[in-house]
């Protein structure tokens, strides 16, 4: 069993910054992928970004490449996804989620097994 709980969430002005954070516990070595997606009102749950425990790569949604960057310190068992440059197309929540390594894609959330409780983002103009 793997517990996520995010936080950082907020309101923000467009063109501002918020960071969110992802602290895992249990058993984390299980699930060796962080991913973290997004959910806006009327639409459907879309990847925003996914790293793993081990390595350096990180993978970004086109949409927020060059905005928006995805880290880990594996010391405190947390998954960080900093967001620069923000639009009031970022408003949503955010999900942490968790997932075993495999050959399907990262983008699909259905390849997650854990999810945190979400936090909410919310970017005026």
């Amino acid at each position: 069993q793997v517990r996520l709980v995010e936080s950082g969430g907020g309101l923000v002005q467009a063109g501002g910054s918020l960071r969110l954070s992802c602290l895992a516990s249990g058993r984390t070595y299980s699930e060796r992928i962080m991913g973290w997606f997004r959910q806006a009102p009327g639409k459907e749950r879309e990847f925003v970004a996914a790293i793993r425990w081990a390595g350096t790569s990180e993978y970004l949604a086109d949409s927020v490449k060059g905005r928006f960057t995805i880290s880990r310190d594996n010391a405190k068992d947390t998954v960080y996804l900093q967001m620069n440059s923000l639009r009031p197309e970022d408003t949503a929540v955010y999900y942490c989620a968790a997932r075993k390594d495999g050959l399907s894609s990262l983008m699909m959330a259905e390849e997650y097994g854990y999810w945190g409780q979400g936090t909410q983002v919310t970017v005026s103009s």
